[in-house]
């Protein structure tokens, strides 16, 4: 009896293995086929209006708010054709220090909204796309925040990929 407990253990395994072959399969094609459809968005953040507003000046402290409304430009940077508007929350303050931020690009087909991680040392940040309006709504998706400019830090590529 024990012999045929182990057999039938062993071809119930093996039927469970072989029948999640083609869910990998599918999951794999899915998320290929996923990428093929992401379109990309590059603008670059002037960033003209940006103030920081500390709690306990003139260090800086968790809890510290910057907030701003910039003028967003094309990608070669040679026409301004959008704003953003958004804020940062200061969460970490010593050694690689970190904003949380909520960001909306106002673009003419629309909005898009993300959210996430900023880091002040002018390391790039992902942050997740959480929403659109117009033709970007129900957006998905990501967009690299890469620092610029003269000096680095007064300009951003705001790099979209959307997913949906």
């Amino acid at each position: 009896m024990k012999r045929t407990n182990k057999l039938m253990t062993a071809v119930i395994t093996s039927a469970v293995a072989m029948a999640a072959l083609p869910v990998v399969a599918l999951a794999t094609d899915g998320s290929s086929d996923h990428r093929a459809h992401s379109k990309v968005i590059h603008v670059v953040e002037h960033a003209l209006s940006d103030t920081v507003q500390q709690f306990h000046p003139p260090a800086d402290s968790v809890g510290d708010v910057l907030g701003f409304h910039n003028p967003v430009f094309n990608a070669a940077d040679t026409q301004q054709i959008a704003s953003d508007n958004g804020y940062c929350v200061h969460t970490v303050v010593t050694g690689k220090t970190e904003w949380e931020c909520n960001i909306t690009t106002m673009l003419a087909a629309g909005n898009i909204t993300v959210e996430g991680e900023f880091f002040d040392d002018g390391s790039d940040s992902t942050l997740s796309i959480t929403g659109g309006t117009g033709k970007y709504a129900g957006a998905d998706g990501s967009m690299l925040l890469h620092a610029t400019g003269n000096p680095v830090g007064t300009e951003f590529d705001f790099i979209f990929t959307l997913t949906n």
